[in-house]
């Protein structure tokens, strides 16, 4: 086919018949044909402008039997499973955790909504995460079917305050004191094991919604024979 008679449906076509980092490399590849052909004036208008191959959305990998093994099995009730699990699966900080709201877990969706100041990032649930908040919220209705405070998490002695309050760090610290970690450890860990299976920053900075600086910080020490160019 003539390339100066394809249309932007032609391509958007072609890119609905595949998905993820296929769709979006076949995309980057025709976006650089197109533009060299312009620059030469062989075609008057890029058929690729404007368009976006749809992003994939990737669940995360699941912590190898090493790493933190039985740790939810040693916790004490849904809620400290549901706190550390976050953390170790989705690499959520225990800060972001207090703050979720109720509204903020789709489990129809099978999304949670983490909130960082005007920024909402998107983390898919994969099956023990689905079910962690399903058993959670089990647990809030059963326990304090009248609660007024719209946090996620709750307690005792803030499931009716007028202030609705958020769960405090002590209390999310004594999760992980039941299996002996600290929070940041259990999060550093999670993004280190995610840099030793991909060692692709950009995969896990969006599976995460970490800053991309981050991200090759911990491929470099997953993988120091990789030479990756510094962000700023």
């Amino acid at each position: 086919m003539d390339l100066r008679q394809i249309t932007s449906d032609d391509i958007q076509a072609e890119l609905d018949k595949r998905q993820g980092n296929v769709a979006r490399g076949l995309l980057s590849v025709l976006r650089s044909v197109f533009r060299a052909l312009k620059q030469e004036r062989l075609i008057f208008r890029n058929p690729t402008a404007g368009i976006q191959a749809a992003a994939g959305t990737h669940l995360p990998l699941p912590l190898s039997s090493d790493r933190l093994a039985g740790a939810l099995d040693r916790l004490n009730g849904p809620a400290a499973r549901l706190i550390v699990g976050l953390v170790a699966i989705h690499a959520v900080r225990a800060v972001e955790v207090a703050r979720l709201g109720l509204a903020h877990a789709d489990l129809a969706r099978r999304t949670l909504a983490v909130h960082r100041g005007e920024h909402i990032h998107t983390a898919y649930l994969d099956d023990l995460s689905t079910r962690l908040v399903a058993d959670w919220l089990r647990e809030r209705r059963r326990r304090w079917p009248h609660a007024t405070n719209p946090h996620l998490l709750i307690t005792a002695q803030t499931y009716r305050h007028p202030a609705s309050v958020q769960i405090s760090y002590c209390a999310l610290r004594a999760a992980f004191d039941q299996i002996g970690l600290l929070p940041r450890q259990v999060w550093a860990d999670r993004i280190l094991y995610e840099a030793q299976e991909s060692a692709d920053p950009v995969h896990f900075a969006r599976l995460f919604g970490i800053h991309p600086k981050i991200a090759v910080k911990y491929v470099h020490t997953a993988h120091p024979d990789k030479a990756l160019p510094c962000i700023r």
